[in-house]
């Protein structure tokens, strides 16, 4: 094996178990995927048990390792459950799960406001409290990826809770990082715009095709599949000196003056 061989196993994954909350489309699956290929056996997460069955099943055919894990990811209750029933650690942790309130603040409830805070937020913080203090009782070092967003540290017009629920993620993921360290690695990443299920309202809007034109300097919206790589190189050993850190893929859209 030369050197250049050598240097790309930092890359893989194998012996690493990784659970993606919200991996049976979009983001999620891609980067379930992206693991799988890279040698991690993969915990497939979604509130539907016959598409997270189907979506193992394809990974399984093309020979990787792949798990149901057939929980609501915003039900803390319902995460602690499956991290405590799992007989294979789980040593790296994905918190991709969201949900969106795309809405002026005149329609949006102090009600509504807190379900998006609790979703996107507090969940998250619930089950990686979980992960990590299940990972110290077993003396196993993780990594933990949040899929925050270029709308954290930004602002735009009707989507307060989402705006606020990322920003704070974004500060989540820098509290844990020094909080967990050295055992877990937390570092996030904040996509821009994706042409995800979510977003397909968008990606043939007349209006958003003229922004994406003239704001994104690689003039197009990004696809699922572009995120992968960046997931796998955080949760494996090749950035083992980086925590802390929000890496933000956006085609360079945040910095075009």
């Amino acid at each position: 094996m030369n050197s250049s061989n050598k240097g790309m196993l930092k890359f893989q994954l194998k012996e690493r178990t990784a659970l993606i909350t919200g991996s049976t489309r979009g983001i999620g699956w891609s980067i379930a995927r992206g693991m799988a290929e890279a040698g991690a056996t993969v915990f497939i997460n979604g509130r539907d048990k016959k598409i997270v069955d189907t979506r193992c099943k394809s990974l399984i055919d093309l020979g990787y390792n792949a798990k149901p894990a057939f929980f609501d990811a915003t039900d803390v209750e319902a995460a602690e459950r499956f991290l405590g029933s799992t007989k294979i650690p789980i040593d790296t942790l994905v918190n991709n799960a969201a949900i969106r309130l795309r809405k002026p603040l005149n329609e949006i409830s102090h009600t509504s406001f807190s379900e998006i805070l609790e979703a996107n937020l507090s969940s998250i913080y619930a089950i990686s409290r979980t992960f990590a203090i299940r990972l110290k009782s077993k003396n196993i070092n993780g990594s933990l990826l949040n899929i925050t967003s270029i709308a954290g540290p930004r602002a735009r017009p009707g989507d307060a809770a989402y705006t606020a629920a990322k920003g704070g993620l974004e500060a989540l993921t820098r509290s844990l990082a020094v909080e967990l360290a050295p055992t877990v690695r937390c570092n996030a990443i904040a996509p821009g715009y994706f042409a995800t299920d979510a977003n397909a309202a968008y990606v043939d809007n007349e209006e958003v095709k003229i922004f994406v034109e003239n704001r994104i300097p690689l003039k197009r919206w990004g696809q699922p599949e572009e995120i992968s790589g960046a997931a796998v190189f955080l949760a494996s050993s090749a950035s083992s000196y980086i925590t802390g850190h929000t890496l933000v893929i956006d085609a360079g859209l945040t910095i075009l003056f």
